[in-house]
């Protein structure tokens, strides 16, 4: 018989217990990654993230958990719903507060319903079906709407039969089609592409930059004070205010730096930018970077091309750069689809914005359509 719980602390619920039910599927969804936001007070009382963590039983035996938020406003989901608010809020209603299942400040896909793997298909599938009747139920009666934003397609094509509206956003991945090394990478783009690239990290070279990367214990407190320094100077001119706290880059040193890649540029001994990347099990994930010192092309060496060169030496899959950025194309990146689902309350207001996403993904599966025809920096096979 199958119940369910919402706790606003994850630690409630227990490392070992998350933890298999996330079955090690992305860093961001760790119970360590989700408990730092929390410690850090990056979420929680005071901000527009209130957790409500959702955990499905079976007899009393933990089979599910989920990342979820009451969320206050729509800042740190990348999946953009302001006109969606501002239309409900003209028509009289009131959008927020409103659901969310999703890792704040953290636009990387993967399962936003964990269940455990040790389950059979059948038993997954009817605590999917569960789980999507308890978050309608949980809406009809408290909010105006529930999000799971960046889930994968299979939840969103699941979800989409029980009334969720599925939308279609687009990043931009590069691949690693097993090259040798970045010059066999190079080899791949056409010549223009090709040249650029080489011009861009010649001039990084040319100003005699030293470029370090560190990971885990290898990263000194110093050198999380400076990507702190970073992250808020980039926070302060893109968003007018960061998202995370101090004491969540020092969380990250205690308990997560295994997982931590950083890239630093040095001039003269001093360090003027850096960028730092997380280690997923064959996907290595851009987040924060930022500099004290305008130089060009620095950013594209540092959470580009250097990401591109760790992913092949260390044979990984893929490097995801992050929310939005078609300069990435002539970079090697191109673009994938991204999903997520969305349960509107009020059936007129459901029924307009399954029209909006109707015409939105057309745009979108055109542009990706005109991107892979008419600018891949790629040759053609």
């Amino acid at each position: 018989m199958l119940s369910n719980k919402t706790f606003e602390k994850i630690s409630s619920i227990g490392k070992k217990q998350w933890d298999e039910c996330a079955n090690n599927e992305n860093p961001f969804l760790s119970y360590t990654f989700l408990k730092n936001l929390e410690d850090s007070k990056s979420i929680g009382p005071g901000t527009s993230w209130i957790a409500k963590y959702l955990c499905i039983y079976n007899n009393k035996k933990i089979m599910a958990v989920a990342p979820m938020y009451i969320k206050l406003d729509s800042q740190g989901e990348y999946v953009f719903d302001h006109a969606w608010a501002n239309a409900y809020y003209n028509a009289g209603g009131k959008y927020y507060p409103k659901i969310q299942l999703s890792i704040p400040f953290t636009p990387v896909t993967g399962n936003r319903i964990l269940i455990k793997a040790s389950l059979t298909s059948k038993e997954k599938t009817n605590i999917f079906s569960y789980i999507a009747e308890i978050i309608i139920d949980i809406t009809n009666n408290n909010f105006s709407s529930a999000h799971i934003t960046f889930c994968t397609k299979e939840e969103s094509v699941f979800l989409g039969k029980n009334k969720f509206l599925t939308r279609i956003g687009e990043q931009f991945h590069w691949k690693n089609n097993n090259y040798k090394d970045f010059n066999d990478f190079l080899k791949s783009l056409i010549s223009r592409k090709r040249k650029s690239i080489i011009k861009e990290r010649k001039s990084i070279r040319d100003k005699n930059i030293e470029i370090i990367l560190k990971s885990n214990k290898e990263i000194s407190a110093v050198d999380w004070k400076y990507m702190y320094d970073f992250y808020i100077n980039t926070a302060d001119k893109k968003w007018g205010n960061a998202y995370l706290n101090e004491d969540f880059f020092k969380l990250l040193k205690k308990n997560f730096s295994d997982n931590i890649l950083i890239i630093f540029a040095k001039e003269d001994g001093d360090t003027i930018a850096a960028a730092m990347h997380v280690i997923g099990k064959n996907t290595l994930y851009g987040r924060y970077w930022g500099s004290s010192k305008k130089i060009d092309y620095l950013h594209f060496e540092l959470c580009y091309y250097q990401a591109i060169e760790w992913a092949i030496v260390n044979n990984y899959e893929f490097v995801e750069g992050g929310a939005q950025g078609p300069h990435k194309i002539q970079r090697g990146y191109l673009p994938e689809k991204t999903y997520s689902a969305h349960y509107i309350a009020n059936e007129n207001f459901r029924n307009a914005v399954k029209e909006f996403l109707n015409e939105e993904e057309k745009i979108i599966d055109r542009d990706i359509q005109i991107i892979n025809n008419k600018f891949t920096p790629f040759k053609k096979n």
